[in-house]
């Protein structure tokens, strides 16, 4: 449904809109702080920079099915994954775009990684 809100306001970018979403690509509270969740979190992030910058179209499966992934209910529980959704909607925007990490760093154990398209 984010990646669907995102193709519906792809247009705006023609008219030099730009898109942002402000999210985390981790956010598992009571991990933060424990080195035990090092690995889950890099595990995760390893895939989602593989599904962002995948072809748009294998992007987008990926994206659909990211609940399946590597450590991704660990790094995203139930009712925390609302910190997720707007890279959804950015990478909807994003149309034919490639996506490319950015930035990527360790905070309290855990690895934070940020995207951009275009």
């Amino acid at each position: 449904m984010h990646l669907q809100a995102g193709q519906a306001i792809e247009a705006l970018r023609d008219e030099e809109v730009l898109v942002i979403g402000s999210g985390m690509s981790f956010h598992n509270m009571r991990a933060y702080g424990d080195p035990r969740f090092g690995p889950v979190s890099d595990e995760f992030d390893r895939w989602l920079t593989s599904a962002v910058e995948a072809e748009p179209q294998q992007r987008h499966q990926a994206l659909v099915d990211w609940a399946h992934a590597p450590s991704a209910r660990l790094s995203h529980p139930p009712h925390a994954e609302e910190h997720l959704l707007p890279l959804m909607v950015v990478a909807g925007a994003a149309g034919q775009d490639r996506g490319q990490r950015v930035f990527s760093d360790r905070v309290m154990e855990t690895t934070l990684s940020a995207f951009t398209f275009g």
